[in-house]
């Protein structure tokens, strides 16, 4: 394939001219393709291959709408046969991934999201950016693209940590990742714990090691075992680590589900726990005594000591005043049954102990992941039958029809 500017011609013009002539458009699109992508211009390189994508596909090269307008002038995408349109929007996806990435890579973020979000796929522009390096000029950039469009909040996270430092990463989840889904939540808390407890261990260890130098110290990587070696170490007020960020990163935790950042979660509330008192900040409920409660619900989703959780986090869903504090008792009790494998005892608990008309924080799962979860959809059906909730009912019945 000839390349416009590598011809025995000096000027392009000419030399496209030629190829139109002796070879057709067709080909004259693609030497204008290679050109601009080897030339590494890659916006003309999109509208070059959305010239040659119309002309494969036997349009004209350029859509060029009537002049007069008015209500009777139809758009093309009304006028192509529908696989004609599929096949050139699919082409058109493929030329913003390879646009969108060239720019990424040549550090034109903004301009290379531009394609790429029309592309919806995040795995993809995350692989786009891993090349580029992290400077204090497109930091923002980068974190919004990260965190604030998704792309990868848990690498943002990772990004924040290391180049803004714990405190203004706390204050970027509490203000961005607390409003995305599930998934994102876990990816960056999972960043913020790890940092977190390398950092209190790291402090600690060192603290241990200058106040008993012959001390050998355990290799576990546990927090616990090192404050073994010193009981009563932090009773005077001692401290190893900045004591709201500690209580944010375990607030944080609650959302983790891998059982290895869990058990660093539970590590740091259990670090927290042994806190002089002035540093054992209180809490929204049910965790207001916010290690101990925290260490109960960790411990609860590794397994360990179910049934005791369970019993002091239906205690706080039956005791709270739904007035006071709304219904987040009750459906952090049942968010806990569903998070221990219990999606049908939940499910039961939610449709009973929640308050007519009283709006839910969400922290619970749904009545019909819950169904789904157990398999169970007649209590479901019954509930909204009584409610008189035809769409509730509707969506139970139907889901229940569906094979998995």
């Amino acid at each position: 394939m000839q390349n416009l500017t590598e011809s025995q011609y000096n000027d392009p013009f000419t030399m496209l001219l030629k190829i139109s002539q002796e070879q057709g458009a067709e080909e004259a699109a693609r030497a204008l393709v290679d050109t601009m992508r080897n030339e590494e211009r890659y916006p003309e390189l999109f509208e070059a291959r959305k010239m040659l994508h119309r002309i494969e596909l036997g349009l004209p090269p350029v859509h060029v709408p009537g002049l007069s307008g008015g209500d009777n002038e139809r758009s093309e995408s009304s006028k192509l046969e529908p696989h004609v349109q599929d096949e050139l929007d699919k082409r058109l996806l493929d030329a913003c991934r390879e646009v969108g990435s060239g720019l990424m890579r040549s550090g034109r973020l903004q301009e290379g999201w531009m394609y790429l979000r029309a592309v919806g796929d995040d795995a993809f522009t995350a692989q786009a950016m891993e090349g580029i390096e992290p400077t204090q000029e497109n930091l923002d950039l980068l974190l919004n693209l990260y965190v604030h469009e998704g792309i990868d909040v848990g690498r943002g996270t990772d990004l924040s940590l290391r180049m803004r430092g714990t405190c203004n990463t706390i204050t970027m989840l509490d203000s961005v990742v607390a409003m995305r889904g599930r998934t994102d939540q876990q990816a960056a808390v999972g960043a913020l714990v790890r940092h977190v407890h390398q950092e209190l261990l790291a402090n600690l260890v060192a603290d241990v090691r200058r106040r008993k130098p012959e001390v050998q110290g355990p290799d576990t990587g546990r927090i616990v075992d090192w404050l073994g070696i010193m009981p009563g170490l932090l009773r005077d007020g001692t401290y190893h680590l900045d004591t709201t960020h500690l209580a944010s990163t375990v607030r944080f935790a609650r959302v983790l589900d891998n059982s290895d950042t869990l058990r660093l979660a539970a590590d740091l509330a259990e670090y927290g726990r042994q806190l002089h008192a002035q540093y054992q900040y209180s809490s929204e409920e049910p965790f207001a005594d916010l290690y101990p409660m925290s260490l109960a619900w960790f411990r609860a989703l590794l397994g360990e000591n179910v049934e005791a959780a369970l019993r002091l986090f239906r205690q706080k869903a039956e005791s709270l005043d739904s007035q006071e504090h709304g219904t987040i008792g009750i459906e952090t009790y049942a968010d806990l049954l569903a998070r221990v494998g219990r999606a049908s005892e939940a499910s039961k608990f939610l449709m009973r102990a929640m308050p007519d008309g009283m709006r839910p924080f969400g922290i619970a799962p749904s009545l019909i992941e819950l169904a789904s979860a157990s398999g169970e959809f007649q209590p479901m059906m019954d509930h909204a039958k009584e409610r008189g909730d035809v769409l509730g009912y509707a969506a139970a019945l139907l889901q229940s029809r569906v094979k998995t």
